[in-house]
């Protein structure tokens, strides 16, 4: 998991939200920091042929909605994976049909770029069919928590954030949601120590 901004980030993602509303162009600074890791769970949760688009619509969202930004509810970076979770949201149905296809077939390897090996390798070590099948049978609520905490790799008090919930939640789908998944591989952790 990757480490949680800190102290000076957070103040300095805020100071550029706060700027942006008088010189929009600052905001492009928040693009440039957040872009790969939006990118890298909106892929995981859709795939990579949607990812770029939908992080670019997770960015103009974002910006639109800059002015109702409040730092006391959470970091930046919180606030940008809950807008890449509700767009999430919006593509259910495809995310559906994305692990339907995962659980017949392999990920194929791609030459395309670094964030499309990457998220190949993830689709492919995801292919399990029993995994998929666990994924499939987790509600939206643990489903979402499970894909920020590996894929979008945010501690259980971004994902609160993002999500908009407790962080005892948090805690409480993921050890459902652990449950769940080790029974539907035989007691063995899919995700490593989570």
């Amino acid at each position: 998991m990757a480490a949680p901004p800190d102290a000076n980030d957070v103040m300095e993602d805020v100071t550029v939200v706060e700027r942006s509303l008088d010189d929009p162009e600052l905001f492009s600074l928040l693009y440039d920091r957040y872009f790969t890791e939006i990118y890298r769970y909106l892929a995981a949760r859709l795939g990579g042929e949607q990812a770029e688009d939908l992080v670019a619509d997770s960015f103009l969202l974002a910006f639109d909605g800059r002015r109702d930004f409040d730092p006391r509810r959470g970091s930046v970076r919180s606030w940008l994976f809950g807008i890449a979770t509700n767009i999430v949201a919006r593509h259910r149905r495809r995310e559906g049909r994305r692990l339907n296809a995962l659980s017949k077939i392999a990920a194929e390897d791609s030459s395309d770029g670094h964030e499309d090996r990457v998220t190949s390798q993830l689709a492919a070590q995801a292919s399990r069919p029993e995994l998929v099948r666990g994924l499939k049978g987790l509600a939206k609520g643990d489903r979402d928590v499970v894909f920020l905490f590996v894929f979008g790799r945010l501690g259980y008090e971004e994902i609160a954030t993002a999500l908009g919930i407790p962080v005892g939640t948090v805690g409480s789908r993921i050890n459902r949601a652990r449950k769940k998944l080790r029974k539907a591989l035989g007691d063995v952790n899919p995700i490593g120590e989570w």
